[in-house]
This record gives structure tokens, C-alpha cells and sequence, in this order.
């Protein structure tokens, strides 16, 4: 192995190191810290509020286009009514939170370390040490705490959309049968399947949210530092929230039993 190797190897370790002490000492905050719910209050506004229009889009468009490439491929074998059942079983547990998650992680993380590097630079982060505050309780808590109660409930509503959507186009554009298409969704759509898809939103939230606060709290001097850190925290949080989805999906199904 080469230095240049070596190097790159050993940065990472030592970064994901560090997230995983900022994780664990948010969580232990979680329950030891008197919450500011104006914060918490303000974050809720900022990232489940204001990330409506983004998750309704995506699972909206999302569930149209899973709809119409199902039904061309189903036709070819005459099973045009399980077409819903498709995309109802993927939005609930695959593509909903995955999807949510990668746009939320697009504007929020992005936010978020923009909103801490710049905080870091101006040595606001050293001015809340001076007067006795914890960064971490003052600022990542809020933020974590946040994002796991709204990335569940921005999933829900982008797996409503998604099924919505797809009812429409099989029904009005691909001219399939409603009643068949509402009872095969129904009967192969399971509430196991939504519970997996909220059990991965909650974790996606944590993931985001954490990079974000870490990639800003630790970034570089000056205004390259906050773009810099802005670009790997959705980069690194994209890439974990792939990542950590496919072993989630290994998990949860043998937890849960799907495969029965």
C-alpha cells in the first residue's frame, strides 16, 4: 500500500471515529440536557416543513414513473392489476425513505454544515465554550432531535404521494382496472412493510444530521473550509445513507421474517 493510500485510509478512520463520538455524545445529551424547544421548535419548521414541497415532488414523480415501467413490463406477461402492488411494496420500504432521505440530505445537511462551518470560522462555536455552553447540547441536539421526528413523517407522507400517483397514472393513463389494482395492492402491501420503511427514515435522519453538525463543527478556515464542508456533507451522507440501506434491508427482512 502506498503513502498517498495510507493517508486517505487513516483520514477516514479518524473521521469516522469522530463521527461516532459526536453520535454517541449526542444521544447521551439526548437524555441528560435541558432541550431549548425554541431551537428544536425552529428546526422542526425548517426541516419538516420546509422540505414539503421537495418529498412531495420526488415521491410523486417517483411513483408514476415505477408505475408506468411496471405496467410495460407486467403487460408482457398479462399481470397488469399487480402493477400498484409494485409500487406500493417499493415505496414503503425501499425507495420512500431512501429517496426522502438523499433529498432532505441535499438541503438540510448542506444547510446544516454551511450554518456550523460558518458559526466555526467566525469562532462563534469558541465564544458558546467561553461562556460555559456546549456545542454539542447547544447546537447538534436540536438538529438531531429534529431531524428523527420529521424524516419518519416526510417518508410517510412520500410513500402517500408515491401510491397516490401511481393509482392515477394505472388507472387513468394506462387504463388499468381500479378495483383489482386497489385489492392487489392491498393484499400484497403489508404493515411490516411501512414499519421497515419508518425504522429506516429514523435512522437516515440520525445519519444526516449528524454528518452535517460534524462536517461544519470540524471544518477547514475560511470560506473554502465552509464550501468544502457543505460539498462532503451531503456527499458523505449520500453515500452512507446507500451504504447503510442495503445492510438495513439484510437486517430488517431476517428481523422481521419477510422472507416467509
Amino acid at each position: 500500500m502506498n503513502f498517498l493510500a495510507k493517508s486517505v485510509l487513516t483520514e477516514w478512520v479518524q473521521g469516522l471515529g469522530k463521527i461516532t463520538l459526536l453520535a454517541k455524545e449526542s444521544l447521551q445529551s439526548l437524555f441528560t440536557f435541558k432541550l431549548s424547544w425554541r431551537d428544536y421548535i425552529y428546526q422542526l419548521y425548517f426541516i419538516g416543513v420546509k422540505s414539503q414541497s421537495v418529498v412531495l415532488v420526488t415521491g410523486a414523480f417517483t411513483g408514476m414513473v415505477l408505475c408506468a415501467q411496471t405496467y410495460f413490463q407486467f403487460h408482457k406477461v398479462k399481470m397488469d392489476n399487480a402493477t400498484l402492488a409494485v409500487v406500493s411494496v417499493s415505496m414503503c420500504s425501499e425507495l420512500g425513505p431512501v429517496l426522502t432521505a438523499l433529498m432532505v440530505a441535499g438541503r438540510v445537511g448542506a444547510s446544516m454544515a454551511a450554518e456550523l462551518g460558518t458559526m466555526k470560522v467566525t469562532e462563534q462555536i469558541d465564544a458558546l465554550r467561553t461562556l460555559a455552553t456546549h456545542p454539542v447540547d447547544y447546537l447538534v441536539v436540536p438538529r438531531l432531535l429534529a431531524s428523527l421526528s420529521t424524516l419518519p413523517l416526510l417518508t410517510v407522507e412520500s410513500i402517500a404521494m408515491g401510491i397516490l400517483s401511481g393509482y392515477i397514472v394505472g388507472v387513468v393513463l394506462l387504463g388499468i382496472d381500479p378495483a383489482f389494482l386497489f385489492n392487489n395492492m392491498v393484499k400484497y402491501t403489508g404493515a411490516i412493510d411501512v414499519l421497515v420503511g419508518v425504522i429506516k427514515a429514523f435512522i437516515f435522519g440520525g445519519i444526516l444530521s449528524i454528518i452535517g453538525c460534524y462536517k461544519g463543527m470540524s471544518c477547514g478556515e475560511g470560506a473554502e473550509g465552509v464550501g468544502r464542508a457543505t460539498t462532503e456533507a451531503v456527499v458523505y451522507a449520500s453515500i452512507t445513507i446507500l451504504i447503510s440501506n442495503f445492510f438495513l434491508t439484510l437486517t430488517l427482512n431476517q428481523l422481521f421474517h419477510l422472507y416467509d
